[in-house]
């Protein structure tokens, strides 16, 4: 493998760039000195950041610092998901690809990637809206909220107060977003966004969905309500010109169908559940993938 290309070596410590890859939805790798064995050029704790484009940081320069770069960024071309460890021998005997370190010593980096988290987003904040937040909130996630009446998006609003008391504490980023036309809010999301349809409005509903299926942007869709409303929605949708294949991409009833109990937070969880299981299968988010 030939040297790594140019280098984007940007301003701001390697915590600055985990930031804002996190703010941009852009795959990272953190490289981190875990072990030194002799003399290196930086010591263990060291770390830098890459990106597809850039590096913030150093771990010591030279043919060590390359060879970082070079399986970085391969594994955010793969989407790797899992931390790899490089020894690396810091003498003139020792094989290179990018120019000899004489330091003397031995070194061990961890890379580890940091994917782009999923983005989803709840149409629709009722009762099971509400309760799916609560559920969906407590993960890793970019959770956009969507509702055609102020009311509602309002309590999640940092300008308003919010987030609720119940979401002080969650790991995902919450957005949310006031649509009086709700459908229109989708073509602002980040590509590969999993749509969850549940509004107060059957009209809104297949309005929704209409738009997420003739978008690029949406990686799945869940509609709620029944084999009945399935029905009328598919006869909606084909005179608005769906296929059969694109009628299948739609989840409806969404979540799981078996739980006891048809309380708002029963069926909140049985969606979450279902969501998180179409997480877990799907790839790791490329450089591509993520606006």
């Amino acid at each position: 493998m030939s040297a790594p290309g140019p280098t984007r070596q940007a301003a701001g410590t390697w915590l600055d760039a985990l930031a804002r890859a996190r703010e941009d939805r852009v795959p990272a790798v953190l490289v981190t000195v875990a072990t030194v064995r002799g003399h290196a050029p930086r010591a263990a704790g060291a770390k830098m950041v890459v990106t597809a484009d850039g590096t913030w940081d150093s771990v010591g320069g030279g043919d060590l610092e390359a060879e970082a770069v070079t399986r970085a960024r391969t594994m955010l071309a793969t989407g790797a998901r899992e931390p790899v460890a490089l020894d690396a021998a810091l003498t003139e005997h020792a094989p290179t690809r990018h120019g000899v370190q004489c330091c003397g010593g031995e070194v061990t980096l961890l890379l580890d990637p940091v994917p782009v988290p999923p983005a989803v987003c709840v149409v629709g904040l009722g009762h099971v809206g509400a309760e799916l937040v609560r559920v969906l909130s407590r993960h890793d996630l970019d959770l956009h909220l969507v509702d055609s009446r102020e009311a509602y998006v309002a309590p999640y609003r940092r300008d308003r107060g919010g987030p609720p008391a119940a979401l002080l504490d969650a790991r995902a980023r919450l957005h949310p977003h006031h649509c009086p036309v709700p459908e229109l809010g989708l073509t602002e999301l980040p590509t590969g966004t999993h749509v969850l349809v549940m509004t107060h409005d059957h009209a809104e509903d297949v309005a929704v969905v209409d738009v997420a299926l003739r978008t690029d942007r949406v990686a799945s869709i869940g509609l709620i309500g029944s084999a009945a409303k399935r029905s009328r929605f598919e006869r909606r949708l084909r005179a608005e010109g769906h296929d059969d294949a694109a009628l299948a991409r739609v989840r409806t009833p969404v979540g799981l169908t078996d739980l006891p109990g048809k309380e708002p937070a029963t069926i909140a969880l049985g969606i979450a559940v279902e969501l998180l299981r179409i997480l877990a299968e799907q790839p790791a988010t490329t450089p591509a993938a993520t606006r």
